[in-house]
């Protein structure tokens, strides 16, 4: 049988191939032209009906069925109309369904029907509430204020439901995490929750707490209302202001760039880039493939998708530097079908120009595509680049999540962590000058297999300053919806590793040790979307993760930790105000502002249609009077654009001597930062020093006693930066905007 699928699905894509081969070889259209007839030819592909993800034909062959009079009466079609039509996004039809055959379920499916129909009532409740009548305080945990829901008959329903399926089974996690918040929506928690099913301390700030952000995507006109999706935060037109430029993981969502207008307001120029018609993309982040000062972006596809409908071309879109994008993909060597939504932009062979790993996803025999061997591209310094992963020892077949590069042993060559849903892998590079790049496998070596997970986003990052870059791999071992594992936590019985962020110390010696539960991150998170920033400019990097899972019960907020002094992390999700409760995915840390106050975009939204969300944007309204500093490198002999390079910045605060330790890149596996390094100085007056090792050259450079507050350009070879001179912008709320209350 399993022979018998994998020829048919085969035929369809071989058939496929066929026709984008006709797109390559039969017209005389630029490559830029010949993706975009690609990615249209994918989204027609994506209409198959096998496709899993297609729930609009599976609906419609669910409705032919049920039209045959042999159907008209069947239950367990009823109840799978039901699901995809939540997923579509159409909850009012989906309880209606439900709420016609749940009287006829046979009493071995009863239990599931009722918890599809308690959470279709919730999505309801969210439709009409958090989204129709959407502000920034929707869905944010836990739910208080502007937040409570004014149309009641969804959370209402369900918790009816919730009831029930909690009196048959006490130990229903998942239903007791699911109607403690459906009480929240309405006011009634914990008050009105019966002292049974009660789950105590979930409005409790916590030993921590920080100033609460403020949502102001709406205000700004970033509240792109989609499903999950990328993003990036840069400065795209080289005029010193932060950009925005997200994307949409369906082959018919559209990227958006959002260009600063230099006044705390955005404009969307997609129409105007070249971004039209350059569709889809799971995630995104920058390079600057061609050294020219421009920063490009790769744009990554096909991920999560099985059965061959996961291989996707990624893209490389280089900027113009105009304003305009081109995808150079084909034309550039790039032009690759395999599923992915990772990869590491870092100079892997030292020669001052920017190699791609790309890790691509292998689901075994289900995945008639495959096999979709890890790539490594490199460089060949003229717009092209040249796979090298087989020679490379680093064509390895995972299901990879998550891949980052950093130069965790301080040898001068830059590594690669993988974070897989089979596994990890620490890949050291052990290139020599004048050899090809060549990379082992250390892990072992390294103690990192010594959690045994299913790991998804992650980062280096140096959580402690010892100059050691540690790493973060978040648990996704998700067999169970993710409420269950929230009411579990929430009622004292929580499932060891579940959901954790994983934090290995680098021990400076080529190992790692697995700190998680004293650094206290031994706490149900499941990010997908993730990085890290510093909230508060103590110097210490903070995280923030985007949280969830494709299903629709997997209802659980998203979280910040703060870095209490490199020793441990404190949850102040619920002070800060930003645990939206809806599926969080791609992360950038920046300060858009120009204040030094690091805020917080994220892209929201789930795998469906009938799951999409608005993004977000925190405001960071200060935390304290901390100092900071702000550095843009510029690589001569090193990568233009940096990446790579290390920086230590030196002060003394409160009479002692400490080093912040930060490396040039976007952060986390999910979600781009800016390049600029933003760093936090604590109350220090002065820095003492700034000291850069550049990638690939290895050189150093060092300024001293420089003042706070500012930010600098430091070019390589050159002893004196430059100050950059930008103005601080205000964000102004829509009311703001007609004359009234105060800016942010």
């Amino acid at each position: 049988m399993q022979s018998l699928v994998k020829g048919i699905c085969n035929k369809f894509f071989i058939l496929a191939g066929i026709a984008v081969l006709g797109i390559l070889f039969s017209c005389k259209k630029s490559s830029h032209e010949q993706m975009i007839a690609i990615l249209k030819h994918q989204a027609a592909l994506d209409a198959n009906p096998k496709n899993p993800f297609n729930y609009e034909s599976l609906l419609k062959q669910t409705d032919s069925l049920l039209m045959l009079a042999k159907n008209k009466d069947n239950v367990q079609l009823k109840l799978t109309k039901g699901q995809l039509l939540l997923k579509a996004g159409r909850e009012q039809d989906a309880v209606n369904i439900y709420e016609s055959v749940i009287n006829k379920v046979p009493p071995m499916y009863k239990t599931q029907a009722l918890s599809d129909m308690a959470i279709a009532y919730m999505r309801l409740g969210e439709r009409t509430n958090c989204m129709q009548n959407h502000n920034g305080s929707s869905c944010i945990f836990p739910i208080k204020d502007g937040g409570l829901h004014k149309i009641q008959t969804g959370s209402r329903k369900a918790i009816e439901i919730y009831k029930k399926l909690l009196t048959d089974n006490p130990k229903d996690y998942e239903s007791k995490w699911l109607l403690n918040i459906a009480y929240m929506t309405l006011g009634g928690y914990p008050q009105d929750v019966p002292a049974q099913f009660l789950l105590k301390g979930l409005n409790n700030d916590g030993a921590y707490k920080v100033k609460p952000y403020k949502d102001m995507a709406a205000d700004l006109g970033l509240d792109i209302n989609g499903m999950s999706g990328g993003v990036i935060v840069d400065d795209f037109n080289n005029d010193g202001y932060l950009d925005i430029i997200t994307s949409g993981w369906g082959l018919s969502d559209p990227m958006h760039y959002f260009r600063s207008n230099k006044n705390g307001t955005f404009t969307d120029v997609t129409k105007n880039s070249g971004l039209t018609g350059i569709t889809g993309g799971l995630n995104i982040t920058q390079t600057d493939y061609n050294n020219d000062g421009n920063i490009d972006i790769y744009v990554m596809r096909g991920a999560w998708r099985g059965q061959g409908y996961g291989n996707q071309p990624s893209s490389l879109l280089r900027n113009n530097g105009d304003g305009t994008f081109t995808d150079v993909t084909i034309e550039s060597g790039l032009l690759a079908f395999h599923p992915t939504q990772t990869c590491a932009w870092a100079d892997f062979n030292n020669d001052g120009w920017l190699d791609l790993f790309v890790g691509y996803e292998n689901l075994g025999w289900l995945d008639e595509g495959g096999p979709h061997p890890c790539a490594l591209f490199i460089n060949n310094h003229d717009g092209t680049f040249t796979n090298k992963a087989a020679q490379a020892h680093c064509d390895m077949l995972m299901y990879v999540k998550g891949a980052v590069s950093a130069d965790f042993n301080k040898d001068g060559w830059p590594d690669i962590f993988l974070s897989c849903l089979d596994g990890k892998r620490l890949l050291k590079n052990k290139r020599k000058k004048g050899e090809l790049v060549d990379f082992e496998d250390v892990t072992v070596k390294a103690g990192i297999n010594n959690t045994v997970s299913k790991t998804f986003s992650t980062f280096f990052f140096d959580y402690n300053n010892d100059g050691w870059p540690d790493i973060i791999a978040g648990d996704f071992n998700n067999e169970k919806n993710l409420g269950y594992f929230a009411g579990a936590e929430a009622s004292g019985d929580q499932v060891p590793g579940a959901g954790y962020e994983n934090l290995f110390k680098n021990n400076g010696d080529g190992t790692f040790t697995d700190v998680t539960k004293s650094a206290g991150l031994d706490k149900v998170v499941f990010a997908m979307g993730t990085n890290f920033g510093d909230i508060n400019n103590d110097g210490w990097p903070d995280m923030y993760f985007g949280t969830g899972n494709p299903s629709f019960k997997s209802l659980v907020p998203n979280k910040l930790f703060m870095n209490i002094d490199g020793k441990k992390f404190a949850d102040v999700t619920t002070s800060s105000r930003i645990g939206n409760l809806q599926k969080g995915h791609a992360v950038a840390f920046a300060d858009l502002r120009n204040t030094g106050l690091q805020d917080i975009f994220i892209e929201m939204g789930g795998a469906y249609k009938g799951d999409s969300y608005t993004s977000s944007l925190y405001v960071n309204p200060g935390q304290n009077n901390n100092n900071w500093i702000s550095l843009k490198l510029e690589g001569k002999k090193a990568n233009k654009a940096a990446i790579g390079s290390h920086i230590k910045v030196t002060f003394t605060e409160n009479g002692k001597k400490r080093s912040v330790y930060k490396d040039v890149n976007s952060g986390g596996s999910f979600g781009s930062s800016p390049l600029r390094q933003e760093i936090g100085i604590g109350t220090a007056k002065i820095i003492d020093e700034i000291d850069i090792t550049w990638a690939g050259s290895n050189t150093s450079q060092h300024f001293k006693n420089i003042k706070p507050n500012q930010y600098l350009h430091l070019v390589e070879g050159e002893s004196n930066f430059k100050v950059i001179k930008l103005n601080k912008l205000t964000f102004k709320s829509k009311i703001q905007q007609m004359g009234m209350s105060m800016p942010m």
